[in-house]
């Protein structure tokens, strides 16, 4: 299903999510450079942070305060999250994004005095569905914990950030008397019948090598990869000479992404790097492929299985469909409502420089961003 599911709170999963994408392979290089930088990192530094510049309050409002740590864990898992895709934040954008960012929490809070006992229950549920889903794409709770340690975030601050903005969602949806009839789902899916292709995907389990210092991140010398590459050719004969390929993912394979999962992945066409990509789609089940060469370093790669392309049907999209297209209408009707909460509220932004730049912007009302596509 190719829809995705527009929030108005994606300070958690907005960002966080795109640690886990479809075919991890392409950013074992990065995952592996955070689990090795050390599993405190980010928390640690966050930690030094305030211990130097202290915890001030940076916006308030009737009944809530927003604290500069509450800013930095936001920004420290975005900044993690684009460097675990080979990519930084731009610095001329940083402001710009630390202001929408603290509009966002602001939202969260001011939603959150508006929860009733249901929409806490609700929330608690959809906070359960995601860390669940999470969990699934991790492979284990082990993955899963170091991964997001690597973004300087426990997986109790997760929980308790995803319980926020699950709740708030919800008592944003009753507020704005949102619905969505199972005749408007019907009438959408039949109308868009190209968003809910299937593309065909592949199920495979690898054996990664990176070629990268798992400290510094900088590309390993000649000597050092062609090592690297006839310690992975070696492993190749053992597994075509019938030794457990998930033994030998789970002693060998550099990484921690899927090691802990036997090195699985399932992935669709364009989600992953050409190469890597070609390979997979090339083989046969339970065939096992040359040593592949990509930019993050040396793969094999065992085909477990194929996926047709298919239309999804319509029993199996409904309830997810329901629920984005009542996130679409929140994204429209939310701005005056929650303009409307923060004048009620006082809200007053105590640092200068985002106070600057929240004048010459003005509030950020419409804040939504894509989240985890819905269906599979």
């Amino acid at each position: 299903m190719k829809m995705r599911n527009k929030m108005i709170f994606p300070i958690a999963l907005g960002a966080l999510l795109l640690t886990f994408p479809s075919a991890q392979a392409t950013t074992a290089k990065a995952t592996t450079d955070a689990a090795a930088a050390g599993p405190n990192t980010n928390a640690n530094l966050n930690a030094t942070m305030t211990a130097l510049f202290g915890n001030p309050v940076i916006a308030r409002g009737k009944g809530f305060e927003i604290k500069q740590s509450d800013l930095d864990e936001v920004m420290t898992g975005i900044k993690a999250a684009a460097a675990m895709r080979n990519q930084a934040v731009p610095p001329d954008q940083l402001k710009q994004i630390e202001s929408e960012m603290l509009n966002r929490l602001i939202q969260v809070q001011l939603l959150v005095q508006k929860a009733t006992d249901a929409d806490r229950a609700e929330g608690k549920k959809t906070a359960d569905l995601q860390i669940k889903s999470l969990l699934e794409r991790a492979g284990s709770q082990e993955a899963l914990n170091r991964q997001f340690t690597a973004l300087g975030m426990s997986m109790t601050q997760l929980r308790a950030r995803l319980l926020q903005e699950g709740t708030a969602q919800e008592a944003l949806v009753r507020e704005l008397k949102i619905t969505v009839t199972d005749a408007e789902a019907k009438q959408f899916y039949d109308d868009h019948p190209a968003e809910f292709e299937q593309p065909d995907m592949v199920h495979i389990a690898q054996i990664f090598f990176s070629i990268h210092d798992p400290v510094t991140g900088a590309e390993l010398p000649d000597t050092d990869k062609a090592a690297k590459k006839k310690g992975i050719a070696d492993i190749l004969k053992r597994a075509r000479a019938g030794e457990d390929f998930k033994g030998l993912v789970e002693k060998y394979s550099e990484d921690p992404g899927s090691k802990d999962k036997g090195g699985e992945y399932t992935f669709a066409r364009g989600q992953t790097l050409p190469e890597f990509e070609a390979t997979a789609f090339s083989l046969n089940t339970n065939q096992i492929s040359d040593v592949v060469t990509t930019a993050s370093g040396y793969h094999i790669i065992k085909l477990l299985g194929k996926t047709p392309a298919k239309k999804l049907d319509y029993a199996t999209v409904a309830d997810n469909l329901k629920q984005v297209l009542i996130q679409q209408k929140s994204v429209k009707l939310a701005p005056p409502y929650l303009a409307t909460l923060r004048k009620q509220a006082g809200v007053d932004i105590l640092d200068p420089d985002l106070k600057t730049v929240e004048q010459e912007s003005g509030p950020a009302t419409d804040t939504h961003a894509p989240a985890a596509p819905i269906g599979k």
